[in-house]
């Protein structure tokens, strides 16, 4: 067997959960990784119940403490890692006009600085093994900037431009590294819980259902090395673009 992470999988209705779940049954290990306990073992429970094999660690991507923490706790397992999986962030609008800067580092921070901090520890495993993914999650704020996402964009526009110089850097070392472009709204507990019927206005099929966009993730993981994808972008097939 070998190990997943899926980091920013607090939610087992969202990517993060659809992830965790499409690994799982493919007979991988899965470590499960936000910063709520609670909510880590619900979706770890969810891959187990579903007959796979996972468990639930809290760490939180932007302390390099909490992360040590879990990659300590992976290499224990003694299993070989699989792919690590970058899923941690969360959206919201802001007016630019009363947008703080704590606010503007704090996306940063998740978004960017964690991933850079991930990518410190998990990087030396896979490319000391010659295999391997490392994933990240981004979106259509990762191409472009829109009124009132001004932090979001930053913050995905950074992690895309990392993402690409790892890529170059350890793809020649057998490591798949791959960003996908989420362009859309997720039909997941997030927007359900803060947006309310926003998803039914979309009307069929007019958000991103998490199991589909974990089934993007697996084939990308999927891929012969002859024929890498670095760069995918997943959108509902009516969605302005």
């Amino acid at each position: 067997m070998r190990t997943v992470v899926i980091l920013g999988a607090g939610a087992p209705n969202g990517v993060g959960g659809a992830l965790a779940r499409r690994f799982g049954r493919e007979g991988c290990h899965v470590v499960v990784s936000g910063r709520t306990q609670a909510k880590v073992d619900a979706t770890a429970h969810e891959v187990v119940s579903a007959g796979g094999s996972a468990e639930g660690f809290s760490a939180d991507v932007t302390c390099q403490d909490s992360l040590d923490a879990l990659f300590a706790h992976i290499s224990a397992i003694g299993q070989p890692l699989e792919a690590v999986v970058f899923n941690a962030g969360s959206n919201r609008p802001i007016a630019f006009e009363v947008l703080t800067a704590e606010e503007f580092e704090d996306y940063w921070r998740v978004g960017c600085l964690g991933a850079f901090l991930t990518a410190k520890r998990a990087m030396p495993v896979l490319a000391k093994q010659g295999s391997g993914s490392l994933f990240f999650t981004g979106a259509s704020a990762s191409m472009r900037g829109r009124p009132n996402f001004g932090h979001f964009a930053s913050s995905k526009a950074g992690l895309r431009n990392l993402v690409q110089a790892l890529a170059r850097e350890y793809g020649p070392r057998g490591v798949h590294v791959a960003h996908v472009v989420i362009d859309g709204v997720v039909d997941g507990d997030i927007v359900q819980n803060r947006f309310g019927g926003y998803i039914e206005s979309l009307g069929e099929d007019g958000a991103l259902l998490p199991d589909a966009v974990a089934d993007a993730f697996w084939s990308i993981h999927q891929q012969h090395r002859s024929a890498w994808t670095h760069e995918i972008d997943l959108r509902p097939y009516k969605e302005a673009w």
